[in-house]
């Protein structure tokens, strides 16, 4: 769920919080602790080049599907995708295109918008089970863009490739305004629940990427939520970004790995969410 930003109140784009009250489906066990204040590394998050879109096609492909009603699984779904203008300082112009895949799309909106194509695989699933259960309400809403808990959704952003678009777009938009949103790198009170009296705790967020993911999703598991993954975690269990955590390590390993360690430029790990600059080799 999106929270108001403190310069200017853009309701368009508050996510759903409905479904990070409740547990993923199906996930098998983290082998990875939940740490609240370091979710994942700014390299998991942010590095664009995680995965061809060969390689998101093939992880598709290979997910155990069974839609709610007609819709195509993801693997099979195809679309006439929009042109994008450049976004300053958040994503890249984006050329439209006639009958595209998924996987596609995925990928190609990760390298515009500089967000690891993996984040956005897990985003899918964490709030509509696109991967494993689509629907055409989840292909409608698949990351939960403009869907606040609160309100009807806007209707002005359905569709999956809005809904991947815009759900990258508002990752780069935390990480160049920073200051703009709630949740910041540093000591922040954290609810529990939407239910303000189930309280909150402060949690230390260490990085850009996991003060991205509260200001997308604003609630952390408490102790009841965390000692029952799989659900029974109470009146006041938040499971969006615990299950964050849960399907990335399922599918992907730690998410807080990083590629390189030692004394390395930070752009090379994308520290903070910012890349090294691409450099154009000179024509003759």
């Amino acid at each position: 769920m999106r929270l108001p930003r403190l310069r200017l109140l853009a309701a368009a784009s508050a996510v759903a919080a409905a479904l990070a009250l409740v547990p993923a489906a199906a996930v098998a066990e983290s082998p990875t602790p939940f740490y609240p204040g370091y979710i994942i590394s700014d390299d998991s998050f942010f590095n664009p080049d995680a995965m061809t879109a060969g390689q998101v096609q093939h992880f598709l492909d290979d997910r155990s599907c069974r839609p709610k009603d007609d819709s195509p699984c993801l693997s099979d779904f195809r679309m006439d995708s929009p042109a994008q203008p450049a976004s300053k300082e958040r994503c890249t112009a984006m050329p439209a295109k006639k009958g595209e895949r998924a996987s596609s799309i995925i990928v190609r909106v990760a390298k515009a918008c500089t967000i690891s194509p993996r984040v956005l695989l897990v985003l899918l699933q964490k709030e509509q089970s696109l991967l494993t259960a689509p629907s055409a309400s989840g292909y409608q809403k698949a990351t939960g863009y403009a869907c606040p808990d609160t309100a009807a959704c806007d209707a002005r952003y359905f569709g999956f490739f809005n809904q991947v678009y815009r759900a990258a777009w508002q990752f780069r938009e935390y990480t160049v305004h920073p200051g703009d949103w709630r949740y910041k790198v540093g000591a922040n009170s954290i609810q529990y629940h939407p239910d303000a009296t189930c309280g909150a705790s402060t949690v230390t967020i260490l990085n850009q990427a996991t003060a991205n993911l509260y200001n997308y999703t604003p609630y952390q598991p408490n102790d009841a939520t965390l000692k029952a993954p799989k659900g029974e975690g109470g009146d006041c269990a938040a499971y969006g970004n615990l299950n964050f955590s849960r399907l990335y390590s399922a599918w992907f390993g730690t998410p807080l790995a990083v590629r390189y360690t030692g004394f390395v430029e930070d752009c090379m790990v994308y520290r903070s969410g910012f890349g090294c600059p691409q450099v154009t080799p000179l024509k003759p």
